[in-house]
């Protein structure tokens, strides 16, 4: 016969109550009911836990040993049942792309942290092949990335959609005249990032170009990178509106414009594995999409 969590509550309300009527009136039960499974508890460790006197009862030597294995593990099904219910923990392991992770973590991270002061979130920035591996690894616990990803196994949450501007100099700009629709930009220096980032992809594809295109550069390895290229006048390239404030403050000289409508965009969203789920991230995701609305509202004040 095997020793059950059941068993052990009703033998620690026993134990605090030293008196059968009573423990039964805490744990919810009938008295016979209590005892039966004091009695199954009994036969399944060999042994006498109480000593039955008329009003109440005392705690055989295996009696004290037993109520301290029932009240440790007890807590620690309690911690564990907390556990499920708000969070994973101490931290949630937040893998996040560079295109995003500069300008959206500090404000994300200070929403976070405003709302569950208990949870800490340890952040790997990396390109989304990498998190994406090890997210599958288990390594981390959730990716805030660009959608969709096209790995199986992983549930895709939409957070909100991240336009992209048009950025050169004001020279280049002038030059151009009025914007043109992405894919007008055919014969324009396009300047891009590396392969590796998904923003490339993107960009490509809402202009409709190839990467053999004559006019398109993918050498630079960062935003910032690509901020300053453009600011000194070497070609144009479409820009997140999440970093536009961030890049046009460190880059005087850039110049953004908006596309006329529908606006070429990129989903940003948060991925996780099924089994990784719950009311805690639920209040994740919630607010991460707060904070994504607010940059979308200022985005349109803006520019």
């Amino acid at each position: 016969m095997k020793v059950t969590l059941r068993q052990l509550s009703y033998f620690k309300a026993l134990a605090e109550q030293q008196n059968f009527r009573r423990a039964a009136e805490v744990s919810h039960v009938s008295q016979p009911a209590l005892s039966v499974q004091i009695q199954e508890l009994e036969r399944a460790l060999g042994g006498t836990l109480v000593e039955r006197q008329a009003r109440s009862v005392t705690l055989t030597p295996l009696g004290r040993r037993t109520l301290e294995v029932a009240t440790r593990v007890l807590a620690e099904i309690a911690q564990l049942e907390q556990a499920v219910q708000t969070g994973p923990g101490v931290t949630l392991r937040l893998g996040v792309i560079p295109t995003i992770a500069p300008y959206f973590l500090p404000e994300a991270l200070a929403a976070i942290r405003a709302t569950d002061i208990s949870l800490g979130v340890d952040v790997t920035e990396g390109k989304t092949d990498r998190i994406l591996d090890m997210l599958g690894d288990g390594a981390l616990d959730a990716c805030i990335l660009a959608l969709p990803t096209e790995r199986a196994g992983l549930t895709e949450v939409p957070l909100f959609e991240d336009r992209f501007l048009l950025a050169g100099s004001a020279a280049r700009l002038a030059e151009l005249g009025p914007v043109p629709r992405p894919e007008g930009l055919a014969e324009s220096q396009l300047l891009l990032l590396e392969d590796g980032h998904c923003l490339t992809e993107q960009a490509l594809a809402v202009c409709g170009r190839g990467r053999g295109h004559g006019r398109i550069n993918t050498g630079a390895s960062s935003l910032p990178t690509l901020s300053r290229l453009v600011e000194a006048g070497f070609g144009y390239t479409l820009m997140p509106e999440l970093a536009a404030g961030t890049e046009c403050a460190a880059a005087p000289g850039l110049v953004l414009r908006r596309f006329d409508a529908p606006e070429p965009s990129r989903r940003i969203g948060m991925v996780h594995r099924a089994a990784t789920s719950g009311a805690w991230l639920d209040g994740i995701i919630a607010t991460l999409r707060g904070v994504g609305q607010r940059f979308v509202s200022r985005a349109d004040e803006t520019w």
